[in-house]
């Protein structure tokens, strides 16, 4: 659950609408709740247990420190997207790109 709450907010999964959201400071928070779960719980779960939550700790760690990354390329794509749906939009208002390649005296 602290997981999947991690996940959600770092931008990572959807959420049950299809959004996605980012805030750094609600994933700090879970992956904060696991590490402090895993400290109340040393020495009462078993070895298999302690590796599956300190795996999950450290995965969690390592795609909060790419997050950022993914939010910037997650607008750079909504920007994009927002062009082209603009030139389909309104082709005489909108964003154009010259894709000829005549030179002078080709014509």
């Amino acid at each position: 659950m602290f997981q999947r709450s991690a996940l959600l907010h770092m931008g990572y999964i959807p959420d049950q609408n299809g959004n996605r959201y980012f805030d750094m400071n609600e994933a700090k928070e879970g992956i904060d709740l696991l590490r402090m779960l895993q400290n109340k719980t040393k020495g009462n779960l078993t070895d298999k247990e302690s590796q599956l939550l300190r795996s999950v700790i450290s995965e969690l760690q390592l795609q909060f420190m790419k997050a950022p990354t993914l939010n910037r390329q997650a607008e750079d794509d909504k920007a994009q997207s927002e062009t082209i749906r603009e030139t389909f939009a309104n082709p005489k208002t909108g964003p154009v790109e010259d894709l000829s390649d005549t030179k002078e005296g080709e014509e």
